[in-house]
């Protein structure tokens, strides 16, 4: 039989294992605080456990470990790994420090489905979905580079705005989510864990209800033509009934979700565009991000000039939304928004 990957286990169904184990309940607790230190790699690291514990454990379980395949670090201190599944694919992360906080870009599934007409994980397609410890394996790895490279702070801010549609890989997503939330572990706020989705309708209001963390809209565009030209999914869930989404979901007090809006030149950029913005967030308890396209060699768009973008924030502001100006980081190793794909990755190495 296979060995059961402790780091796919909440803390209940990880106490349910212990006692099948024929351990004390209380076992689990142990187990689970030491799963999620940096540098956890065996059973015979967990030091306050009896021996003949470990060993029972390492007979039936197994403590999974991503690997970093690839490492790249940009000018402005930006880390991207390229991270190795056991069964050979390859996923992105994107660890971005700050002075105050250490925020981790995760990816919840190998490519994605959504085909969005800016994003070049899109071009990979989809191959399959992240286990919740391949998810949760992400932030390990992290905190383990952190911890190799001296750094004093913990990775403390989670953004699910890497690779592929969060939304579509539910379940696996709401499992990860409790394990690193949980206090024995990784002790991860609500507050500090944002979920992005392009817009999967059905899936938006069960997420608020099962977790709550931050919601983030990939919204790009404020009238469904441009929508559709940019994003497939606005075919089946067309702005109005996303918007409507929003205004259900359940949003804890004094949060606010976040549309994150890319400007493409002479697309969705003008005046025009931004009216229109305003009169569809009418009711929405919600802040705008601007992000002016990361340009790349796949797709033709390009960057607005500054001072356009700057003319959108201003009659977002001067409408009473809170506007800022999302400056991308790692651009130059391809870690900023819309730019994870592996292509290739193998041979690089």
């Amino acid at each position: 039989m296979s060995k059961v990957d402790l780091k796919n286990l909440t803390l209940p169904e990880l106490t349910e294992f212990v006692i099948h184990q024929g351990l004390k309940p209380f076992r689990a607790g142990q187990i689970f605080a030491w799963l999620y230190r940096p540098g956890i790699r065996s059973f015979d690291q967990m030091t306050d456990i009896a021996k003949e514990v470990r060993q029972q454990l390492a007979a039936v379980a197994m403590i999974s470990r991503l690997e970093v395949a690839k490492e790249e670090r940009s000018a402005d201190g930006t880390v991207k790994f390229g991270l190795r599944l056991d069964d050979g694919e390859l996923i992105e992360s994107v660890l971005i420090p700050e002075e105050e906080r250490h925020t981790l870009c995760v990816s919840s599934q190998v490519g994605c489905a959504m085909g969005c007409g800016f994003c070049l994980t899109g071009t990979m397609g989809f191959k399959r979905n992240l286990t919740p410890s391949e998810i949760v394996g992400q932030v390990n790895a992290a905190s383990d580079w952190l911890a190799a490279h001296g750094k004093p702070a913990r990775v403390n801010n989670l953004v699910f705005m890497g690779m592929g549609e969060p939304l579509l890989n539910f379940d696996n997503l709401i499992t990860a989510l409790r394990i690193l939330m949980e206090q024995r572990g990784h002790d991860f706020s609500g507050r500090r864990i944002t979920i992005s989705t392009c817009g999967i309708v059905p899936k938006m209001r069960a997420l608020g209800e099962a977790v709550p963390v931050n919601l983030a809209i990939s919204l790009h565009a404020a009238d469904d033509a441009i929508r559709d030209q940019l994003m497939p999914v606005n075919r089946t869930y067309p702005l109005d009934q996303l918007l409507d989404a929003c205004r259900e979901f359940p949003l804890p007090p004094r949060r606010r979700i976040m549309m994150e809006y890319i400007l493409i030149k002479d697309l969705n950029d003008n005046p025009a565009q931004a009216k229109k913005l305003i009169k569809r967030l009418h009711g929405i308890r919600c802040k705008v991000n601007l992000l002016p396209y990361n340009e790349n060699e796949v797709f033709p768009f390009e960057r607005p000039p500054e001072e356009r973008v700057l003319a959108f924030q201003k009659m977002l502001r001067d409408a009473g939304i809170t506007t800022l100006i999302r400056t991308s980081r790692g651009s130059d190793i391809s870690a900023a928004c819309g730019q994870l794909a592996v292509q290739g990755l193998d041979d690089e190495e």
